[in-house]
C-alpha cells in the first residue's frame, strides 16, 4: 500500500486515474495532474515546498522528488519520465521530458521542454537547459539535439506507464 500523508496541514491532491504503487509515498504539498503514477518506493515529498506535477507524467522505482525550504519548490509538467532512482529536487522540469537513470536535477535548474536528461547526468545548480536538446555528464551538458526518433520515445514512454499501472490495479 502507498503512503499519503498531510504534513503541516496541507494534503496531496490527485488527478483523475492516478497510480501509486506499494511502498510510494507522497507527503505534503503534492498536486499531481491525470493519469499519473508513482512507482514502488519512490517520494513524492512536499513537506518543506510545493510539488506541482502536470498531467501523465511517471515517476519511476526509487525516485526522489523534493524541495528546498521556502526556497526551492518543484515543478513538474506534462508527460514527464523520472527515471529509477532519479534525484528532482527544487527545479523546473517542462513538458515532453525524459529524465534517465540515477540522474540528479538541483535547485533551480530548468529543464526546457523536449529534452533529455541522460542516465546519470548531474544538472548543477540555476542550469538552464535547452529545449529539445540531450544532457549528459557529471556536470550535464549539452550533447546532441534531440532528433524526431528521441522525441517519439520520450512521448512513448509517457504513453505507455498509465497501460503499466492498468496491470497492477
Amino acid at each position: 500500500m502507498a503512503i499519503i500523508k498531510s504534513v503541516r496541514g496541507f494534503t496531496p491532491t490527485f488527478g483523475q486515474n492516478c497510480f501509486l504503487a506499494d511502498g510510494a509515498v507522497v507527503v505534503g504539498e503534492v498536486v499531481m495532474g491525470d493519469n499519473c503514477t508513482v512507482w514502488f518506493n519512490a517520494v513524492v515529498r512536499g513537506d518543506v515546498h510545493s510539488i506541482t506535477i502536470g498531467n501523465n507524467t511517471n515517476i519511476q522505482d526509487g525516485a526522489v522528488l523534493h524541495c528546498t525550504y521556502q526556497r526551492a519548490k518543484l515543478i513538474i509538467g506534462n508527460n514527464v519520465s523520472i527515471a529509477h532512482n532519479a534525484v528532482v529536487h527544487g527545479c523546473t522540469v517542462e513538458d515532453n521530458v525524459l529524465i534517465g537513470m540515477g540522474a540528479i536535477i538541483m535547485d533551480d535548474a530548468v529543464i526546457g521542454s523536449n529534452s533529455v536528461i541522460a542516465a546519470g547526468a548531474v544538472v548543477l545548480p540555476g542550469t538552464r537547459v535547452e529545449p529539445g536538446s540531450v544532457y549528459a555528464g557529471v556536470p550535464a551538458k549539452k550533447v546532441k539535439h534531440i532528433s524526431d526518433d528521441i522525441l517519439e520515445a520520450i512521448r512513448r514512454t509517457a504513453r505507455n506507464y498509465p497501460m503499466y499501472a492498468e496491470w497492477f490495479r
